[in-house]
């Protein structure tokens, strides 16, 4: 019985708060904060009964009202430097006479540098006195040679050089004029002859001229005999 009793009051109180929650009144909306004085307080469309208005939206923009954007300025092309020309002009006779020649050139070459070519050597030097007037005189000359100290002498008896005075034969040409500088030391003048074809040394000047001027300028500004093109990357 208790239980059954139990059972009951549960339905009636299960009973009891269904009739409440569909019986209660409806919520109260939220409360609207304080509106701020002199503020008007907004209005939905709903609320005042007025149809929308229209927004009126901007005229679209004409082509004379469009921005105008400017060029972007076009940088000058710049012409093409002339190409370098270059010329060899000489020979001269030292290094001094080379360095003589590019200072009358002045504004006429932007640079210029001496070159030497080196000479053919000979196959070798002999050391000679010069023939005497007869065989006398140069057996004469010969003893004074051995009194002074040196050996190595002979009096030639035939060909251009008869009654000369050999002194000695040399590979190389600092071998020979060591040999000829001892026996002038000594009062003799003893001369070289080089053996074969030799060539002296040659100095040319290398220039890399100014605009419109041409080899022909330089070989007359220059005083040179000739003139030669050159490779502008060779000018040191």
């Amino acid at each position: 019985m208790l239980i059954r009793a139990l059972i009951v009051l549960l339905i009636v109180l299960n009973l009891g708060v269904a009739a409440w929650w569909i019986s209660r009144p409806e919520p109260l909306p939220p409360a609207l904060p304080a509106q701020p004085a002199g503020v008007p307080r907004l209005q939905l469309l709903s609320e005042s009964g007025k149809a929308a208005a229209v927004v009126p939206q901007p005229p679209a923009p004409t082509a004379s009202a469009a921005p105008i954007v400017a060029a972007p300025a076009v940088a000058p092309v710049a012409k093409p430097a002339a190409p370098a020309q270059c010329f060899s002009v000489g020979p001269f006779a030292d290094q001094a006479a080379a360095k003589s020649a590019a200072a009358r050139l002045g504004s006429q070459a932007s640079r210029s540098n001496p070159r030497e070519i080196p000479g053919k050597a000979a196959q070798g030097y002999n050391v000679v006195l010069p023939p005497q007037a007869d065989r006398e005189a140069a057996q004469a000359l010969a003893q004074r040679i051995g009194a002074a100290g040196f050996d190595d002498y002979l009096v030639v008896n035939s060909g251009a050089q008869t009654n000369g005075i050999a002194l000695g034969r040399y590979r190389s040409r600092e071998g020979a004029e060591r040999r000829q500088s001892a026996l002038r030391a000594a009062g003799f003048d003893a001369q070289l002859q080089p053996i074969g074809n030799e060539g002296a040394a040659q100095w040319w000047l290398d220039v890399a001229a100014a605009a419109g001027v041409t080899a022909s300028g330089l070989q007359s500004g220059t005083d040179a005999l000739q003139s030669r093109s050159l490779d502008c990357a060779l000018l040191r």
